[in-house]
C-alpha cells in the first residue's frame, strides 16, 4: 500500500495540526507520574477532546495513512498519550469491535472513544505468566452467569479502571490451549480485590487482582465458551502489532533530543556515543517501515494485525532499552538522579522485554510461523 500523503492526508495533517496548536495550550497541568487516579482523570480528559474533536476512533476506522498521521502529529506536537486508555482503546476495544456481538460494540466501544470508561488486563497469573495458556483461574456456568474464582498478576490499570478483558479456564479436561474463555469482567462486582504493585521507578499501574467467586454475566463472554484462545490471539495480535507504534515516534523524538543533548554537554566527542545514536537512527527508521507495513497489512485483511507484530515487538522492545542506555552514557553520572529526563524512562524500559510476550516468546513465534522451524521439544 502507498503510504505516501495524498491531497486528502495533507489535508487531515493540516487540520489536526491547526486543532492541535489551539488545543494543546488549554490543557492543564500533567498529574504526578505516581498519581493513577490523576493521571486517569487527564488521559480521560484528552480521550474526550479526541472524541469531541472527531478524532476518536482514529485507532479503529481511520484509513491506515490517517493512523500514522495522526499518530506523528501527536506525538511531534507533545500532546498527551493514551495512558490509562491503553487497555481499551489499544487492544480490548478492537477486539470487541472485531470479535464482539453488535450489542456488545454497542455497550462498550462509545464509552472508550468518548473517555468514558477504563479497561485493564487481567490475562497473567503467578504461575502462567510467559505461558499464558497455562492459566487456573476458574470459571464455573451458573445459569445466566460465570462463577469466577483464582488470581492475576500484572494486571495493567486495575485501580482505575472499569472493565477488565479476563481470560478464564471452563474446561479443563482438554488441551491447555482449550477451555479458556474470554469476559468482560465488571470492576465493581462483589468479589474483586485490587493489591497495586509498586514498579521500580515508583508507579502502581500494575496490579495483584484476587477473584473470590465474582458473578460475570454470560452475556459478557466475547465469543464462544473454550474458544478464548482464538480470541486471546486477536487480543495480543492489536497489542503487539499496532499498540507500540505511537512510541516509535516518541523514541525518534527521544533520540533527536538526546543527539542534542550529547552536542551541549561534550559527549558527542565520544566515537560510541555518536555510533550509538546513529545505529539507533537506523533501528527506528526501519521500525517506522514495519509499522506502517503492520498498519497495512492489518487494514487488507480486516482489520486485525498480522505475525509481523512480534517481529516488530522483539526489536523494538530491546532498540527501546538501547535507547535509555544510551541516555544514560550521554547524562553520564547524572542518569542516576531520577529527577532528570529520561532516567525514570530508563528504568521503566526494562520491562518492555517482557511486557505483552517476552522476547523469548516472540523469537519462537518468528521461529515457528515465519521461518519455519520445528517447536522446541
Amino acid at each position: 500500500m502507498d503510504l505516501a500523503d495524498g491531497a486528502g492526508e495533507e489535508e487531515f495533517r493540516a487540520r489536526l495540526r491547526e486543532w492541535l496548536a489551539g488545543v494543546l495550550p488549554t490543557l492543564p497541568p500533567k498529574p504526578d507520574p505516581l498519581d493513577w487516579p490523576g493521571r486517569r482523570a487527564y488521559d480521560c480528559g484528552w480521550q474526550r477532546r479526541l472524541y469531541d474533536a472527531g478524532y476518536a476512533d482514529v485507532y479503529w476506522d481511520a484509513p491506515p495513512t490517517q493512523r500514522l498521521i495522526f499518530l506523528e502529529e501527536t506525538e511531534r506536537a507533545g500532546a498527551p498519550y493514551v495512558g490509562a486508555n491503553f487497555v481499551g482503546l489499544l487492544h480490548a476495544g478492537p477486539t470487541v469491535a472485531a470479535e464482539g456481538t453488535p450489542e456488545q460494540r454497542e455497550r462498550w466501544l462509545p464509552p472508550v472513544l468518548r473517555g468514558d470508561e477504563v479497561w485493564c488486563q487481567g490475562f497473567s497469573e503467578p504461575d502462567a505468566g510467559s505461558d499464558l495458556a497455562s492459566l487456573r483461574t476458574r470459571a464455573v456456568r451458573d445459569g445466566d452467569a460465570y462463577v469466577v474464582s483464582g488470581s492475576k498478576i500484572w494486571t495493567s490499570h486495575a485501580e482505575v479502571a472499569d472493565w477488565c478483558e479476563l481470560l478464564v479456564r471452563t474446561d479443563a479436561s482438554g488441551s491447555k490451549h482449550r477451555g479458556i474463555t474470554w469476559l468482560a469482567m465488571p470492576m465493581d462486582a462483589p468479589g474483586i480485590t485490587v493489591r497495586p504493585l509498586r514498579t521500580l521507578a515508583g508507579s502502581t499501574e500494575f496490579a495483584e487482582m484476587f477473584l473470590d467467586e465474582v458473578r460475570v454475566p454470560v452475556v459478557n463472554r466475547v465469543g464462544e465458551e473454550n474458544d478464548g484462545w482464538r480470541v486471546t490471539m486477536v487480543t495480543l495480535s492489536f497489542e503487539r502489532g499496532t499498540a507500540f507504534v505511537g512510541e516509535v515516534v516518541a523514541c525518534r523524538r527521544v533520540l533527536a533530543e538526546l543527539a542534542g543533548a550529547a552536542r551541549k554537554n561534550g559527549t558527542w566527542d565520544d566515537p560510541g556515543v555518536r555510533r550509538g545514536l546513529g545505529r539507533l537512527s537506523a533501528e527506528f527508521r526501519a521500525l517506522w517501515r514495519l509499522t506502517q507495513w503492520n498498519v497495512s497489512e492489518a487494514e487488507a485483511t480486516g482489520g486485525v494485525p498480522g505475525i509481523g507484530g512480534s517481529v516488530f515487538k522483539l526489536r523494538y522492545s530491546h532498540a527501546r532499552q538501547e535507547l535509555y542506555d544510551t541516555a544514560a552514557a550521554v547524562l553520564g553520572p547524572d542518569a542516576l538522579d531520577l529527577g532528570r529526563e529520561w532516567s525514570l524512562d530508563r528504568l521503566s524500559s526494562l520491562s518492555y522485554t517482557i511486557a505483552a510476550g517476552t522476547s523469548q516468546i516472540q523469537a519462537n513465534i518468528v521461529a515457528e510461523r515465519i521461518l519455519g522451524l520445528p517447536k522446541g521439544r
